[in-house]
C-alpha cells in the first residue's frame, strides 16, 4: 500500500561565516513569541561548543495565546490574531518587515522512530556518495499513515560493525551502517500550525519539536554529550526530549501542563481563571511547608465582584490542590521515559524548561520523582533579551533561533509528494519543502 506522509518545510544550513538575520514564532498554549535575532558568526565557546553564531535579539514580542488546546490548534482565526500581535510588536522593535519564519510544535502527539540501515562500501574507502545512500536507505523506511516528519537526525555510524563514529567520510571498510531518528508529529496538527502562519502572510522556514528546541537553547555540550533529558513544562503540554551522545535520540509530550493546575485551583476553590492563574503564581507550590496552615490567602469567588470582601483559605488549602496535579504531570514523565528504554540513563540529569517549570518547590519534587540531578534550565549563549525573557519559559523561543546552526545534521529526500501540499500554499511549498518516500 502507498502512502503519502507529509515532510515539513526544511531550512537551508547556516553558512559558519556569514551573517544572518532570523525570525522565529514560538507559539504555545499559554504565550505566542516572536523574537527577530541578527545571527553573526562567532568563536567557539568552550560550553556551547556546538554553537558557529552568537544571537543578538534585535526584536521581541510577546502575546497572550489565544486558539490553542493542548499545544494544537482549536481556533484558526483567535490563533491568527495572537500571532499577529506578536509579528507586529517583534517587527515595530527591530524596525524590519518578518517574511518568514521557524515555528516549533509542542502538540500534535510528538513522538520518536528509529530506523537503522547498512550499504557496502562501492570503493573501500567510505566517499560522500556512500553517506548518502546509507541515509537513503534509512529513510526509505515508512512512518505511520497520518504523520509528518520534522526531524531525521543520523545519530551514529558504525564501520564494519565498529559503532560511535562520528563522521566517516575517508575511513577505510567495507559495510557502513546508521542509526536514523526520526522524529513525527500528527500530519493535521502541523498543517494548522503552518496554516495560522500562512494566513498571517508569512513563510515557514521550519517546524521544529519544541523539546528539540529547548535542548538546543537550555543545556550545555556536556549535559547533550553525557546524557540528559530536557522537560519542557508549558502551558498545554509538557514535552521531553532525551539528548545523548550530543544527539537528539528521544522525544515524547504529554497533553498535561501548567493550565492543567490553574483550572484545577479554578475549581477547587470555586474562583475565575484569571485569579486561580494569580493564586498559582503568587502562592503556588509543589511541597508543603510549616507555615501553611498560618498563611491565609484572600480569595474572590466566580460570581463576586472585585469591590466585595474576599473569603480567605488557608495556603496548605492551594497546596493540596496544586501538589497532586505536579507529581502526576511528573510521574507520566518519568514512565515514558523508562517505556521508552531511557529511564536510567536520562534520568540522572534532568533539565526543566517552559513557564510551568517555575512553580516553586517544582525542582525538589522532580528530583523525588525522577530520582535525577535536576535543574531549572534558562537561554544560554544569547544577547539582547529583557530581563523579563530570561527564564525557562523562554528556552524554546530561543532554541528556535540555535536551530539554523544545526540545520545541517539532517537527513531529507527531495522525493514524492508530502501531504502539506494540501494547505493551498503549494507553490511555497514546492520551493522551501522536500518531501521524504514513504513506502510500505
Amino acid at each position: 500500500m502507498q502512502t503519502h506522509h507529509g515532510l515539513t518545510p526544511r531550512l537551508k544550513p547556516l553558512s559558519a561565516r556569514r551573517s544572518a538575520t532570523m525570525s522565529v514564532l514560538d507559539i504555545g498554549t499559554s504565550k505566542v513569541v516572536c523574537l527577530i535575532a541578527e545571527l553573526q558568526p562567532a568563536e567557539a565557546m568552550s560550553t556551547l561548543r556546538g554553537r558557529t553564531h552568537l544571537a543578538r535579539i534585535i526584536g521581541i514580542g510577546h502575546q497572550r495565546s489565544l486558539g490553542l488546546k493542548g499545544g494544537a490548534i482549536v481556533d484558526l482565526e483567535a490563533a491568527e490574531g495572537a500571532i499577529r500581535q506578536a509579528v507586529h510588536a517583534a517587527e515595530r522593535m527591530a524596525k524590519a518587515e518578518v517574511q518568514s519564519v521557524i515555528v516549533n510544535i509542542s502538540g500534535g502527539r510528538i513522538a520518536s522512530q528509529h530506523f537503522e540501515a547498512r550499504v557496502n562500501v562501492r570503493s573501500g574507502t567510505v566517499t560522500g556518495a556512500d553517506v548518502e545512500r546509507v541515509l537513503e536507505t534509512a529513510s526509505a523506511h515508512g512512518v505511520s499513515p497520518g504523520r509528518a516528519v520534522l526531524h531525521a537526525l543520523p545519530t551514529g555510524y558504525a564501520l564494519d560493525g565498529q559503532g560511535a563514529v562520528i563522521d566517516p567520510s575517508g575511513m577505510i571498510g567495507n559495510a557502513l551502517g546508521v542509526d536514523l531518528h526520526v522524529v513525527t508529529a500528527e500530519a493535521a496538527a502541523a498543517r494548522n500550525l503552518m496554516l495560522a502562519v500562512e494566513h498571517c502572510h508569512l513563510g515557514v522556514d521550519a517546524v521544529i519539536a519544541t523539546p528539540y528546541a529547548a535542548g538546543l537553547s537550555a543545556l550545555v555540550d556536556d549535559e547533550a554529550e553525557l546524557g540528559c533529558a530536557v522537560v519542557d513544562m508549558g502551558g498545554g503540554t509538557t514535552s521531553v526530549g532525551v539528548f545523548m551522545g550530543g544527539h537528539l535520540v528521544h522525544c515524547d509530550a504529554v497533553a498535561v501542563g501548567g493550565h492543567h493546575v490553574t483550572m484545577d485551583i479554578a475549581r477547587g476553590l470555586s474562583t475565575r481563571v484569571s485569579v486561580a492563574e494569580r493564586l498559582k503564581t503568587l502562592y503556588g507550590s509543589a511541597i508543603a511547608t510549616a507555615s501553611d496552615e498560618r498563611d491565609m490567602i484572600a480569595v474572590h469567588g466566580v460570581g463576586e465582584d472585585e469591590g466585595e470582601a474576599p473569603g480567605h483559605v488557608p495556603r496548605s488549602q492551594l497546596v493540596r490542590i496544586v501538589k497532586p496535579r505536579v507529581e502526576e504531570v511528573l510521574e507520566l514523565v518519568r514512565d515514558r521515559l523508562r517505556g521508552a528504554g531511557f529511564g536510567a540513563q536520562a534520568g540522572r540529569r534532568v533539565v526543566l524548561t517552559g513557564g510551568a517549570s517555575q512553580l516553586v518547590g517544582l525542582p525538589e519534587t522532580a528530583r523525588r520523582i525522577l530520582q535525577g540531578q535536576v535543574r531549572i534550565g534558562r537561554p544560554l549563549g544569547i544577547r539582547g533579551l529583557p530581563e523579563a525573557a530570561k527564564g525557562p519559559a523562554f528556552s524554546a523561543s530561543v532554541g528556535l533561533l540555535v536551530y539554523p546552526q544545526v540545520a545541517h545534521a539532517e537527513h531529507f529526500e527531495p522525493r514524492g509528494q508530502g501531504a502539506f501540499a494540501g494547505t493551498g500554499t503549494d507553490g511555497y511549498i514546492s520551493r522551501v519543502g522536500r518531501w521524504i518516500r514513504e513506502s510500505f
